[in-house]
């Protein structure tokens, strides 16, 4: 029989004892209970990074989309059939208020109102001396009341002439532009055709909808801005704001006033209006920090006396994609930057500075949370 040469015993019995070694291990260190250890003292006080803001005037604005009209503009009808004599304005001139418009044919009416006023004196005549006759009682009293009956129709005659003479020779109710003549000489005018436009321009009326979340914010006398496509601008003021929403769209009708002393042809076009809002003092932050309170509402939380968290409800005045200017908070306030997420209202907390947590986080040091 061979026998196993005495190195390789010796190595077996190595690898043997190493095996039981590492599959007992040190039961020392696995004992029933753990080793006292000391208990390492942390502050559970949370950090959070904070901004001291103080607030500033703000004036907010609101935009609405909306159409130009003249403030005084209306549609020139016939009142009296006739045909066109003349022409004294043309088209595109500027009137005054009581310049005649146009003249048509007036089939004889200066003669005829002559007759009716030379029977009108009569009339008058006629009356006066039955009046002097009935006190000495030499006519009857329906006899007076005749000749008084032919005073008054052959009054309403002349009146009624004048009115058709008149007609015949319209004039302009108020200063104005006289815009797009219909009718060229000899033509027939009937009661009621429409023959021009007058369009007084100097000062236009804007008109817009406004919704019903926003009416509250607005007032008659704010002052507004039209931008206009040209890229001009006029100013003004609201002038008028519909009590009543419409129903179909929940928008309230508004008007605003707006001058044109240059008379630009602005008239049915449209144009954006920039309603200037009352001042209100407000913080501006990012919207990053908005959080909801317990009721539903936009809050911000803060950091008020004795390093106490506080969570206060906001209005959100404007915004846009990178700030938003909001009132509600106190004129100075530590607003809570990082770490709002991790605490509570009402807990304690260490404020740490924005320009102290920088540099750390420079340094690599842990950011605060």
């Amino acid at each position: 029989m061979r026998r196993i040469p005495y190195s390789y015993a010796l190595a077996s019995l190595l690898v043997l004892a190493l095996v039981v070694w590492l599959a007992i291990g040190d039961f020392q260190r696995f004992q029933s209970t753990p080793p006292e250890t000391g208990t390492i003292e942390r502050d559970s006080t949370p950090r959070v990074e904070v901004m001291t803001q103080q607030s500033a005037p703000y004036i907010p604005n609101h935009v609405l989309q909306g159409q130009l009209t003249a403030e005084r503009e209306t549609l020139l009808r016939a009142n009296v059939t006739g045909y066109v004599a003349e022409k004294p304005v043309t088209q595109g001139e500027t009137v005054s208020q009581g310049d005649t418009l146009l003249v048509l044919d007036n089939d004889a009416l200066p003669q005829r109102l002559q007759q009716a006023r030379d029977e009108l004196a009569l009339a008058e005549a006629e009356y006066a001396g039955a009046q002097n006759l009935r006190r000495r009682e030499l006519i009857s009293q329906p006899e007076l009341l005749r000749l008084q009956s032919a005073l008054s129709a052959s009054a309403a005659q002349v009146a009624q002439l004048e009115k058709q003479l008149n007609d015949t020779r319209p004039t302009a109710p108020f200063e104005g532009v006289l815009d797009r003549v219909q009718v060229e000489l000899g033509d027939l005018l009937q009661p009621g055709e429409e023959w021009a436009r007058l369009i007084d321009d100097r000062r236009l009326t804007g008109t817009a909808w406004v919704a019903q979340q926003h009416i509250d914010e607005l007032s008659v006398g704010l002052p507004v801005t039209a931008r206009l496509l040209n890229g001009r601008s006029l100013s003004g003021e609201v002038s008028f704001i519909s009590s009543r929403a419409v129903e179909a769209t929940r928008t309230f009708y508004m008007e605003v006033t707006l001058d044109n002393p240059d008379r630009q042809r602005l008239a049915g076009s449209s144009a954006e209006f920039t309603i200037t809002l009352p001042p209100r003092q407000v913080h501006t932050l990012s919207p990053a920090l908005f959080s909801l309170n317990d009721q539903g509402q936009l809050a911000i939380k803060h950091v008020v006396e004795n390093n106490r968290v506080a969570q206060t409800a906001i209005e959100l005045v404007s915004a846009d994609t990178e700030r938003a200017y909001v009132s509600g908070l106190p004129n100075r306030v530590q607003l809570i930057t990082l770490g709002a997420g991790l605490v509570n209202p009402g807990d304690t907390v260490i404020p740490v500075s924005r320009e102290e947590s920088e540099p750390a986080q420079e340094d690599g040091h842990a950011s605060v949370n």
